[in-house]
C-alpha cells in the first residue's frame, strides 16, 4: 500500500489513522519517503507529541546518537518531545512481532539455533550457520570448502579483524541490516573488501557521506553509531537458493542451465530431509523450527524413529502425510524467503496448510493474494475465509468491498443468509443488539464521506442496507 497516507496523518498529528494504517493495512513504520524522512521524523518536527509517543511505542526506530535519532532530536518543536525521544530505549516486543522474517532472522543469529560453525575473534565466540554465510556471501562458499573444510571451529587470528566489525558483518548477512560504531567502520570495511562485498562497502561510504554532511550542517549534534538498513529483495533472494538446493533434482525444472547459476555447485549443507510423496527435501532444521512451532515439535518429538537418508546417514528422515509435493514446494520457499508463488487456484490450499503448520506470516500473505482478486462474486465467500482462519486485515478489506456494492449486494439471498448466521453466531443476542458484519459495512459506508454528494450517496447505501435488515426481520 502506499505510504503517502502514513506521512500526511503524521505531519496533521491525526493519531486515530496514523492506529488505524498501522493495525489495519499493514503501512510499513518505520518507511522512508524520497526525503529519507520517517513518519517519526515528521510527527516530531510538527510538534505532536502523543502521537510520536505511540509511534516510539510501536516500533519507530530513534536510538540516541544514530542519525535517525539525532534527526528527530534536531527537528522536534518542543522540549516534550526531545525528553520523550531521549528516554525511548529500544524496540518494545510488540513492535517485533509486526514482521515474523525479520524476527526469525535476528533471533536466529542471536540465539543460534542448530548453529554449525563456531568463529573465535580474539577471545569472542560467534555461533553461526554455514548455510546462511554461503548463500549470503561466495568467498564464505569457497572458505568452507577449501581453507575451512570439515572445520567446526574457526578462529580467526588476523589483528585487523575486529570482533565489533565481525559482530557487525555477521548482522548484515543475517538481517541486511547493521548498527556499527563509527570507529569501527573502516574495520569493517576492510572486511567487507576481504569477504569482495562491494555493494556493502559502497552502501557504507554513501551513509558515512549522509552523516557527515547531516553533522556538519546541525552544530551540536553526534552520530556515534551508524546504521544500514535493509533493501531491496536481496536477502531474501539469497536466502531462496537455500530453497532451490532443497529441491529434489527432478523437481528443479530449468535449474542448471543458466551459466551463473550456484544451485547445483553451492554447497547448502542440509541437516533433516523432509519425505513427501516420495520426494527427498533436503533442508535445514534452524529455518524450519525457528518458522514454525509446528515443525519444532515434529523435529524434537520425532527422532525415537530412527530412519535415516540412505546416501547421507547423518541426516534424520521425516515422512509429510496428507500434503502434495507441490504444495510443500510452496511452503519450503515462504519458509527459507518469506515469500511463494500463490495462484488463484492454489491460495486456497497454501492458506489450509499454512492454518495446519502454524505459519502466519504466511496466513497473511494468502489474505494478501485475496484481497487483490476481491470481487462481487466471490466477497462473501472470501470474507468467510477470512473469519476461518483469522484474518482481521482481509476480513475489514471484504467488508469495505461489501460497503461499495451493497446496493447490488442486498439483492443476494445468500448475502442476507450470511447476516442470518453472523447475527447467530453473537452469544445470547438480543433483538435489538448489533450484528458485527452489518457494524463494519456501516462504518465503511460512512467513514470519510465529505461533500455534500457522498453524503448522498452514502445515505442511500444505509437505507438500502436496513430495509434488507427490516426485510430478513433483524433489528440493530
Amino acid at each position: 500500500m502506499d505510504a503517502t497516507d502514513l506521512f500526511t496523518s503524521c505531519r496533521k498529528g491525526d493519531i486515530s489513522r496514523v492506529r488505524y494504517l498501522l493495525e489495519q493495512r499493514d503501512v510499513e513504520l518505520n518507511v522512508r519517503d524520497k526525503w529519507d524522512s520517517t513518519p517519526l521524523y515528521y510527527a516530531c518536527l510538527c510538534g505532536h507529541e502523543e502521537l510520536v509517543q505511540y509511534l516510539l511505542a510501536n516500533g519507530a526506530k530513534c536510538e540516541v546518537n544514530t542519525f535517525d535519532g539525532e534527526r528527530c532530536l534536531y527537528g522536534a518543536l518542543s522540549d516534550p518531545i526531545r525528553r520523550l525521544l531521549k528516554e525511548y530505549k529500544r524496540i518494545t516486543a510488540k513492535a517485533m512481532q509486526r514482521d515474523y522474517y525479520d524476527q526469525f532472522l535476528q533471533t536466529l543469529l542471536e540465539q543460534g539455533w542448530f548453529s554449525d560453525v563456531v568463529f573465535l575473534v580474539h577471545g569472542e565466540t560467534f555461533r553461526a550457520h554455514r548455510c546462511v554465510l554461503g548463500a549470503r556471501s561466495e568467498y564464505f562458499t569457497h572458505m568452507f570448502q577449501t581453507k575451512w573444510k570439515g572445520k567446526n571451529m574457526i578462529a580467526l587470528k588476523h589483528p585487523l579483524i575486529n570482533p565489533a566489525a565481525f559482530a557487525a558483518l555477521l548482522q548484515y548477512f543475517y538481517t541486511g541490516c547493521l548498527d556499527i560504531d563509527v570507529s569501527y567502520v573502516d574495520d569493517l570495511k576492510r572486511l567487507a573488501k576481504q569477504c569482495k562485498m562491494g555493494d556493502l562497502i559502497e552502501e557504507l561510504e554513501a551513509k558515512c557521506k549522509q552523516v557527515y554532511d547531516f553533522v556538519s550542517s546541525k552544530p551540536g549534534t553526534c552520530v556515534k553509531v551508524l546504521t544500514l538498513d535493509p533493501h531491496g529483495c536481496q536477502l531474501q533472494d539469497d536466502m531462496a537458493q537455500l530453497a532451490d538446493c532443497a529441491l529434489p533434482a527432478e523437481l528443479r525444472v530449468g535449474f542448471g542451465e543458466l551459466p551463473f547459476d550456484k544451485t547445483d555447485n553451492f554447497p547448502s549443507y542440509p541437516d533433516i530431509c523432509f519425505r513427501v510423496e516420495g520426494y527427498d527435501f533436503l533442508c535445514h532444521k534452524p529455518f524450519f523450527c525457528g518458522r514454525s512451532d509446528y515443525f519444532k515439535a515434529l523435529l524434537e518429538d520425532h527422532f525415537s524413529e530412527g530412519e535415516t537418508l540412505a546416501s547421507a546417514p547423518h541426516i534424520p528422515v521425516i515422512t509429510l502425510h496428507n500434503i502434495s509435493h507441490e504444495l510443500f514446494t510452496k511452503i519450503l520457499y515462504y519458509i527459507y524467503s518469506d515469500d511463494t508463488e500463490l495462484s488463484q487456484e492454489s491460495v486456497y490450499e497454501v492458506l489450509w496448510v499454512a492454518d495446519m503448520y502454524l505459519l502466519p506470516g504466511l496466513k497473511r500473505l494468502c489474505g494478501k493474494s485475496l484481497a487483490a482478486q476481491l470481487s462481487e462474486e466471490n466477497v462473501l465467500h472470501v470474507w468467510k475465509c477470512a473469519q476461518l482462519f483469522s484474518l482481521s486485515r482481509l476480513e475489514d478489506q471484504c467488508t469495505e468491498y461489501m460497503a461499495k456494492i451493497i446496493e447490488r449486494l442486498v439483492e443476494r439471498p445468500d448475502f442476507a443468509d450470511l447476516i442470518h448466521a453472523d447475527a447467530g453466531a453473537v452469544e445470547a443476542r438480543q433483538e435489538t443488539d448489533s450484528i458485527p458484519l452489518v457494524d463494519e459495512i456501516r462504518f465503511h459506508i460512512s467513514s470519510n464521506v465529505q461533500t455534500y454528494s457522498a453524503i448522498e450517496e452514502a445515505q442511500q447505501k444505509l437505507t438500502a442496507l436496513e430495509l434488507l435488515l427490516t426485510n430478513i426481520g433483524l433489528e440493530c
